[in-house]
């Protein structure tokens, strides 16, 4: 049970061991001082490549095993048209080349316009990226990580980070996110067989 040394400690106990797990390891580490040079406004790297890099790391598994893309968020109101994101995309993509795997940019102040017709559901109107990743699926997946003005890491974590040193993957029920909850987890169980997945 030692990928779960760290389940049950106080919550700096875990801000401080969760740095240091995705700042150790080479993809996040990558990601996170290319995203702060391309300085977006309000960014913020989230989900998937963070909780997998601890997971990975807690069971001996290689760096991004497992994970899909980057996902990066960012916040800017200036300009919610599709073809403003897309210009930021674009220069994205050139600005990650070479990383092993892609990253997904998106502006959270965009989301409540496209949402509705992806999802089937209304989304609020967010105000920051730190308030978008409230509303993931899973508790778990609630967690974003980039530099500050000083260069220290920065953590986001609305729901705290016990569910993920647990391998626990909890419903976030603040909108009807069944689905996403229930079909994220069962591919996370079929690579980390540990996981322990909540019902909705």
């Amino acid at each position: 049970m030692d990928h779960l040394r760290y389940s049950g400690l106080p919550f700096e106990a875990q801000r401080e061991a969760f740095l240091d797990i995705v700042s150790a390891d080479p993809l996040v580490r990558d990601a996170l001082v290319r995203a702060r040079a391309l300085a977006l406004p309000d960014w913020l790297v989230v989900s998937g490549a963070l909780y997998n890099s601890v997971w990975n790391h807690l069971t001996g598994k290689p760096s991004g095993y497992g994970i899909r893309d980057v996902d990066l968020f960012y916040f800017d109101e200036s300009d919610l048209s599709y073809e403003a994101e897309d210009a930021v995309i674009r220069r994205a993509a050139g600005h990650f080349e070479g990383l092993p795997l892609p990253v997904e940019v998106r502006n959270q102040a965009r989301v409540h316009l496209w949402y509705p017709q992806k999802f089937g559901q209304p989304c609020p109107r967010y105000t920051s990226s730190s308030q978008s990743v409230s509303h993931f699926a899973s508790k778990t997946h609630a967690v974003g990580v980039r530099y500050d003005a000083d260069g220290q890491l920065e953590l986001v974590a609305p729901f705290g980070l016990s569910d993920i040193f647990s391998f626990r993957i909890t419903p976030n029920r603040m909108m009807d996110n069944r689905q996403t909850h229930e079909a994220k987890g069962k591919r996370a169980k079929e690579n980390w067989p540990e996981i322990e997945l909540v019902p909705w």
